[in-house]
């Protein structure tokens, strides 16, 4: 994939974990060292006894470097930079065309947790898009377990995920979360291989199936493997076969994103046509 040949979002926040300076058992920087001595002094106390207990169980009062923060230049931060501009220039240009106005998201980078709108997350999670704040958020690390642990390896395969998520966007800009949160509210079925979640996350594909579309007919960025890899990922996370690995067994009635199959078909529907309109899976027969 030839992301390099995308314009670059100015829409992502990198919240990744990491800080500056000095730190010593406890936290303390260099100026917190200093007060500690004064006033253990003035107590005639050992100083290097305190930060001993400051330390922790075990620990040594040495000063150790703590790890400098992410730097906004960093290969992977740019390629989520490009991919995010890219379908902020796809959807304008759908918007625009539909007599609307896409409103773009915001793509936070986070290490661990996170806070959103939705409430705190961890990294256990995957990548996820919160309604309430609009935006998407990503631990780079995923991508680390959907090779490793997936077997869906590529840079394709990473932007996929990203777009899946946009499409979550596209889908409250539409109104159709809000839709399906008031059927939810109703008591209406929301999991199941038919279930209103299932067509929602179907749908989330088919619009990155969308994305890819225009996308590559715009940069002509796609490489030899790179659909492959796309729907290898989509095959992957899967419903059936996420149950058949963790549980050893495949229900569809709890199935929440849709089956491998699914998935795979749903995207290529978008990436096949390019049309937006072609992703109404709430009224399909057939998912």
């Amino acid at each position: 994939m030839r992301w390099k040949r995308a314009r670059r979002s100015d829409n992502v926040v990198d919240a990744r974990s990491g800080g500056r300076g000095l730190r010593v058992g406890g936290g303390l920087g260099l100026g917190g060292i200093a007060i500690v001595v004064v006033l253990s002094l003035m107590m005639g106390q050992d100083p290097l006894q305190i930060l001993g207990q400051l330390a922790g169980p075990g620990g040594t009062p040495g000063v150790g470097q703590q790890a400098a923060p992410p730097s906004a230049d960093d290969p992977h931060s740019q390629f989520v930079r490009a991919v995010l501009g890219d379908t902020e220039d796809t959807w304008d240009a759908l918007f625009a065309q539909a007599g609307g106005q896409y409103e773009h998201p915001r793509l936070v980078l986070f290490s661990g947790g996170v806070n959103s709108a939705c409430g705190f997350a961890s990294s256990a999670v995957g990548p996820f898009y919160c309604p309430a704040d609009r935006a998407v958020y990503l631990d780079l690390q995923f991508f680390a377990e959907l090779e490793q642990r997936f077997g869906a390896a590529g840079d394709f395969a990473q932007a996929y995920v990203i777009a899946h998520e946009v499409g979550h966007h596209v889908q409250t800009l539409l109104g159709i979360s809000r839709q399906v949160e008031a059927a939810r509210q109703r008591g209406e079925p929301m999991e199941g291989a038919g279930g209103l979640l299932v067509r929602q996350e179907l749908q989330a594909d088919c619009l990155a199936g969308v994305w890819a579309h225009h996308a590559q007919r715009r940069l002509d960025w796609m490489e030899e493997g790179d659909l492959e890899e796309a729907l290898n990922a989509a095959s992957a996370i899967g419903d059936d076969r996420l149950q058949k690995r963790t549980q050893g067994q495949v229900v569809p009635d709890s199935f929440t994103h849709g089956s491998s199959a699914q998935r795979v078909r749903w995207f290529r529907i978008g990436f096949d046509s390019g049309e937006a309109g072609r992703c109404d899976t709430f009224e399909a027969a057939r998912l």
